[in-house]
């Protein structure tokens, strides 16, 4: 396992040590930022903890945050400390944290830990992915009518129902790691942030699937076969 990789699974286990106790807590701290999405105490805890990890076992490189921001370039740390907070809230257990290193531009490693679920999912370069620490492949379905798909917005389901064998709307990162587990075949999303999805990249390639961008900026996964099927039909509405 390379180093980096190694690190980000650390990372992961302070994450889940904070954030799973947090979950269902009756204190449960919940604010609006700006952008009226909630922020939790633990989404916080989580960002700060991981940051003074990094600076103590990693000096010299950033972490590029949801909640603080941070280096936009350069060797650094994405981090989603909680992807999902709604439903982190709500006490549904489809949230994770999303960790990934970056080198400039390069996706190297990522992570993906959802406690509540029991579940993760990890990837380095020229590693393969993992979930517990069992090899994952992306599905072998070759055309958009036999494929299971999810989609983020209610008008790119509209558009998928009646030409996919099975659409419906799962969201956050969990419809893009079923992707990489091939028990979805393509996922697309809303337009993300770097840490909505950098940690995701890595784990679907590496399960031999193929990420990308719509023109509309949305963010898409799939296991390469039905990528650009998929990307014409949405396309065209």
């Amino acid at each position: 396992m390379s180093a980096g990789l190694d690190f980000a699974l650390e990372l992961a286990d302070a994450a889940d040590a904070i954030s799973l106790p947090r979950f269902g807590a009756r204190d449960l701290r919940v604010e609006r930022k700006p952008d009226l999405t909630p922020v939790t105490d633990a989404d916080r805890a989580v960002e700060r903890a991981l940051r003074e990890l990094v600076a103590e076992r990693r000096p010299g490189e950033g972490v590029f945050g949801e909640e603080d921001g941070g280096a936009p370039d350069g060797v650094r740390w994405i981090v989603d400390p909680i992807d999902g907070t709604k439903n982190f809230v709500r006490g549904i257990p489809v949230w994770a944290t999303l960790i990934a290193l970056a080198h400039d531009a390069d996706l190297v490693c990522g992570v993906v830990s959802a406690p509540a679920l029991g579940r993760r999912w990890w990837a380095a370069r020229g590693e393969g992915a993992f979930c517990n620490g069992t090899p994952i492949r992306v599905s072998a379905v070759s055309q958009l009518a036999d494929a299971a798909v999810s989609a983020a917005l209610a008008s790119d389901l509209a558009a998928l129902e009646d030409v996919a064998w099975h659409a419906r709307g799962l969201g956050d990162f969990w419809q893009h790691v079923l992707v990489a587990e091939g028990s979805l075949d393509a996922a697309i999303d809303y337009p993300l942030k770097l840490w909505d999805f950098a940690a995701l990249v890595p784990i679907v390639e590496e399960a031999g699937g193929r990420t990308g961008f719509t023109a509309a900026e949305q963010f898409v996964s799939s296991n390469g076969a039905v990528h650009d099927e998929l990307l014409t039909r949405v396309a065209a509405g």
